[in-house]
């Protein structure tokens, strides 16, 4: 292939918007446009065997199918996309790429005849749809899950309350109050399923009103204050006097400061302590600008520090029995992340088996201008 023939396939390269490359009849690199060369990691990828680029046996077997489709079989169509057209290779493979494994789209095709015998091969990286959709299938198993375990356990009661328990009244009564906790449970996870989903459709449309900080917190220390005495403990606060209003939704800030203060009862409860403090911070680096923080700690058992990467992920739990023992479904931290999300915020959590927690939600001072 000419000079100029590959000056006019890098030109055919450059108008395309995903990562492509094209090759001449000896399977070798003639061209890769910009978006190929940052998925591939480098700019050598000229001259270079088509196989040391993308190391994938089938996709190597389409590019030589394309180019001598006399000598070479035709790849078998793939059931997941449609039915490619005459000349034309389409397969999903997994492929190396920048030293990650991504899941791609590839299409492979013949050079337009003016530029020589050769082929072009389209990357589309597909990992980010991939890794929705299989979230999308784990929420919808965690779900199932949740939900049939009531579920299962109340049709199990009802069996027995219209068979042997028909006539006896101690065991009715105790199965109607295990069948009313089972309710309760699967009232409490479709609330907080409705309210995270409120919370996922407006993290993107920043809360257009004031909340006073420090008269919220009150509040909200009021109304756990029963629970707190009955658990035993101690409530410490510092900095929470005063007023000062910061950018906020007042609703959605009480559900966080609930569930965490309601958090450290249930699960920190047990180093008798619950610590509520309030403190501004000049310049917040990622927030870039001035900040308040607010903490909640305890003293209670702490948490190993394999789980605080994902204490935030819907329905992931350190003791998913003691969890669900105490009322708890799994989603709250995730629907305090978003809410914090939505507030331009920051959720930070630090934890240390026997050393208690402490969940810390930094909230800009003003609205930002980013």
């Amino acid at each position: 292939m000419t000079e100029g023939a590959h000056r006019r396939a890098s030109d055919l390269l450059e108008g395309v918007p995903v990562p492509m490359l094209a090759v001449d009849g000896r399977a070798r690199t003639i061209g890769a446009n910009r978006a190929a060369v940052a998925l591939f990691g480098g700019a050598d990828l000229l001259n270079r065997p088509f196989v040391t680029v993308v190391r994938h046996p089938a996709v190597v077997a389409a590019v030589d199918w394309v180019l001598d489709p006399d000598r070479h079989p035709q790849p078998a169509p793939d059931p997941s996309l449609p039915p490619p057209i005459d000349g034309v290779a389409r397969l999903s493979a997994v492929i190396l790429a920048d030293g990650r494994d991504i899941a791609a789209e590839i299409t492979v095709a013949r050079l337009p005849s003016a530029l020589g015998r050769g082929a072009t091969i389209a990357v589309l990286d597909r990992s980010e749809a991939e890794e929705a959709e299989q979230m999308r299938r784990d929420f919808v198993a965690n779900v199932s899950h949740e939900l049939k375990t009531p579920l299962t356990a109340m049709i199990g009661f009802i069996e027995t309350l219209r068979g042997p328990a028909r006539d006896d009244a101690r065991a009715r009564d105790r199965f109607l109050d295990i069948m009313e906790r089972e309710a309760a449970r699967m009232n409490r996870l479709v609330s907080d399923l409705l309210s995270l989903s409120r919370v996922q459709a407006e993290e993107r449309r920043r809360p257009g009103g004031q909340v006073d900080l420090p008269l919220l917190l009150r509040g909200v220390l009021a109304t756990m204050d029963p629970a707190a005495t009955a658990a035993g403990v101690t409530v410490e606060t510092s900095g929470i006097a005063g007023s000062q209003p910061v950018p906020g939704d007042p609703d959605q800030l009480v559900q966080v400061f609930q569930n965490l203060v309601e958090n450290a009862l249930k699960y920190g409860g047990s180093g008798g302590y619950l610590g509520v403090s309030m403190r501004r911070i000049d310049h917040e680096p990622l927030l870039r600008g001035p900040a308040w923080a607010v903490e909640i700690r305890d003293r209670g058992e702490g948490i190993e520090g394999m789980h605080l990467p994902r204490l935030t992920e819907r329905f992931y739990r350190v003791d998913t029995h003691r969890s669900r023992a105490q009322g708890g479904t799994g989603l709250g931290l995730a629907i305090v992340k978003h809410i914090v999300n939505r507030h331009r915020g920051r959720l930070r959590i630090d934890s240390a088996k026997g050393q208690g927690s402490a969940f810390t939600v930094i909230l800009p001072e003003s609205v930002s201008r980013g």
